[in-house]
């Protein structure tokens, strides 16, 4: 890995090796073409860069902590286990981090309205927080099955402002949300901006979103070493899209002595349909505008994907993603929904720290790592969100434990 990767990945296509770029129809090549030009000009802008970190300072609440969980360490036994506290970033999760340099790049661009997908929720309520921050309208995308599922998030959605508008087709979840916000955004590219939710999309999203998501990495190199000498041994995350994971793994790309595992989710089992762990049981194929890899059908098209975490279930995943597991750099771990469950449980009753499903995926794994890596070691985990949206679902399908671990 050479030392100016973030400066020259993707290239100036919007290519990571052979992932990525910007497979639009016609329509939508102007708008992304005007999209890319202003995202050149004000990212390394001063007034930008200084609005961005007033923002969050301010306003969001960062740095959020890295936290020593040192009761989750002793019930695993092994490496010590880290968690970059992303679930006290305001609104909950790590989102925030990408939609508030979106809307600022709305709001340069002249627009008057953001629109977005969203699967369990937490893009939604950080893009209409960011939306009712700067004064924009907000237009939110979800499957019907996530907005009975993410009932909290919804709810948050619509008082903060946002029109929130199911869809309907297919599996009703995050696939169907993303070809329901394009369909939208086709018809209103004058005044709207689309503000992706992951490291997906065309060019350039995947970098963009990235590269607003590379403040959890940095802050959390910095801090790591407030607690240890040197670098964690592993960092760790869950992987959907992949915007969590991409912003953690930042940080530390260029340290070749700092392993990086994404966790994707393996659901109910290793047959299609019943996970979205595209990076392990993938090929190669374009969806959504990129080239990245896909869980495909029997037909070529798009897999039906499941998992717990409805912010994690997509049926392909971040083009440099993709490419970083190709090269090597990145491991690709897997966790099913009941090391998920278990996982959600065991941090909040050992720690007081009720982690996002989707976080859960991360935090099961590296409860696993830990052993095999033994003492001595370190594991940064990325807890990229809270559990308030899912509590009232885990608790209803899978009862509390009686007792503490």
């Amino acid at each position: 890995m050479h030392d100016n990767y973030l400066a020259t990945m993707p290239d100036e296509n919007g290519f990571f090796g052979k992932f990525g770029g910007a497979y639009v129809p016609p329509v939508l090549e102007a708008p992304f073409a005007e999209i890319t030009k202003a995202y050149k000009e004000i990212k390394n802008s001063q007034a930008f860069l200084d609005e961005l970190k007033y923002v969050r300072k301010h306003y969001q609440g960062r740095p959020t902590p890295v936290f020593f969980a040192k009761n989750l360490t002793a019930h695993c036994g092994g490496a010590k286990i880290y968690l970059k506290r992303e679930d006290l970033n305001h609104t909950g999760a790590h989102k925030l981090n990408h939609c508030m340099g979106e809307v600022i790049l709305a709001k340069h661009l002249g627009k008057k309205k953001v629109i977005a997908e969203t699967g369990a929720g937490q893009h939604g309520v950080a893009l209409a927080t960011a939306a009712a921050y700067f004064g924009l309208e907000c237009e939110i995308h979800m499957g019907e099955v996530d907005i009975a599922k993410e009932h909290p998030n919804v709810v948050r959605m619509k008082i903060l402002g946002a029109k929130v508008i199911p869809a309907t087709h297919g599996l009703k979840t995050l696939k169907e949300a993303v070809d329901s916000a394009f369909e939208s955004y086709v018809s209103q590219a004058d005044e709207a901006i689309y503000c992706i939710g992951s490291v997906v999309g065309p060019h350039p999203f995947p970098m963009m979103v990235r590269d607003f998501q590379a403040v959890l990495g940095y802050e959390s190199k910095e801090q790591f070493a407030e607690h240890e000498k040197g670098l964690p041994d592993a960092v760790v995350a869950c992987v959907g899209g992949g915007s969590n994971a991409m912003g953690m793994f930042a940080g530390f790309i260029e340290d070749e002595d700092v392993e990086l595992h994404g966790v994707e989710p393996l659901g109910r089992g290793e047959n299609l349909g019943e996970h979205a762990a595209t990076l392990t049981y993938g090929e190669e194929g374009i969806m959504h505008g990129f080239n990245s890899i896909m869980l495909k059908d029997d037909k070529g098209e798009p897999a039906p994907v499941y998992s717990i975490g409805s912010g994690i279930d997509y049926p392909s995943v971040g083009p440099e993603h993709a490419y970083l597991k190709e090269i090597g750099r990145t491991q690709v771990g897997l966790c099913d929904d009941e090391e998920a469950v278990a996982a959600f449980y065991t941090l909040s009753q050992l720690e007081g720290i009720i982690p996002a499903l989707e976080s859960a995926h991360a935090v099961a794994y590296a409860m696993k790592l830990a052993k095999t890596l033994g003492e001595g070691k370190s594991i940064l985990v990325n807890l990229s969100g809270r559990g308030d949206k899912d509590i009232d679902f885990v608790v209803d399908n899978h009862p509390v434990p009686n007792a503490k671990f």
